[in-house]
């Protein structure tokens, strides 16, 4: 989230601890600054790593910031209620340069990722521009680089798909990797957080992912899940892509395989290896078996594909009544 960038001289960084929630209620125009000469920049970011309740603010002000200032910051994030901010003043250098220190290109696989306009492109790879941003899935987070190592791997050994859903998309990359992949394919994105949708659409104008509901094209939808009519519609998929986490993975699991067709794979990323068990049984309960997992340090991807029922061909379209909804899940 930014506003106009103020200059490099005499900037000053406030940061304070927020919870996610308070994070994103900060997206757009803060009344509290609207009447300041030069508001500060607010951008946010995960402290660490899968922690709703861990999530830092830093405030960039040209000029020292007042008290008053500090006062309107802290009433912002009611969670960081007694603690002490820090208060610094940035080197004479220009603080968005500062700001993406760390984001550096990702390769996985045959794909590279640029968070930054200027970053040159890789030779003889997809190169896509993922801007850093609230919406998660730059590439740089082990579950996103693992889920594209995956993909690559299943179109190198073969594999073909024609209907594919990314649930919980976060910036559009996966599914941006897919339609790459398998070019003719119909392919639908969604997510709970509106505002990550509208990331996604504008990176995918930026990669010339072409929007619409036809082969080669991107539907996207913001949903609980998969809880929007046009999902369930477009149903059976024979690959489905969620990149979330642990919990709202096994609370999907009923309805995102109630959405796959007998034979079809489902990806699924965004839990820690002390939790595939669980994962995984909660997705065998439903049908379907373990065919590949493939671990990125302490984030494994899993490879699932759904087993043929025996007998005469069942309906495979999504319940009327499980609804596919995670509340309080956004995407990972």
């Amino acid at each position: 989230m930014t506003d106009a960038a103020p200059s490099s001289a005499q900037s000053w960084k406030v940061t304070l601890p927020c919870t996610r929630a308070e994070a994103e209620a900060l997206d757009g125009d803060i009344a509290a600054f609207a009447l300041m000469d030069k508001p500060p920049v607010l951008m946010t970011s995960e402290a660490t790593p899968d922690d709703e309740n861990a999530w830092q603010l830093d405030a960039y002000f040209e000029g020292e910031p007042s008290p008053a200032a500090i006062k309107l910051l802290r009433s912002l994030v009611p969670s960081a209620n007694g603690i002490k901010p820090v208060v610094e003043q940035l080197p004479d250098e220009d603080w968005v340069t500062l700001s993406q220190q760390g984001l550096e290109p990702v390769t996985a696989g045959r794909f590279h990722i640029r968070n930054l306009a200027s970053d040159p492109e890789q030779p003889g790879h997809v190169n896509f521009l993922i801007e850093a941003s609230r919406a998660f899935g730059t590439g740089q987070h082990e579950t996103t680089a693992g889920c594209l190592q995956m993909l690559d791997r299943m179109r190198r050994v073969g594999m073909r798909f024609g209907n594919v859903a990314d649930i919980g998309t976060g910036t559009g990359l996966l599914a941006f990797a897919a339609l790459h992949l398998w070019p003719n394919a119909y392919a639908t994105a969604s997510d709970i957080d509106p505002v990550a949708v509208d990331i996604s659409a504008a990176n995918a104008a930026a990669n010339k992912i072409q929007a619409g509901k036809g082969q080669g094209q991107l539907a996207l939808y913001v949903a609980a899940g998969v809880d929007h009519p046009a999902i369930a519609t477009r149903a059976p998929y024979d690959l489905l892509i969620a990149n979330i986490l642990a919990g709202p993975l096994i609370e999907l699991a009923p309805s995102l395989c109630a959405l796959v067709e007998e034979g079809g794979t489902i990806l699924l990323a965004g839990l820690l290896k002390e939790q595939a068990d669980a994962v995984l049984s909660a997705y065998r309960a439903q049908g379907m078996r373990l065919a590949e997992r493939m671990d990125n340090g302490d984030w494994p991807t899993l490879r699932l594909r759904k087993r043929p029922r025996i007998g005469w061909k069942r309906p495979t379209r999504l319940d009327k009544q499980a609804r596919g909804e995670a509340p309080g899940y956004g995407s990972l």
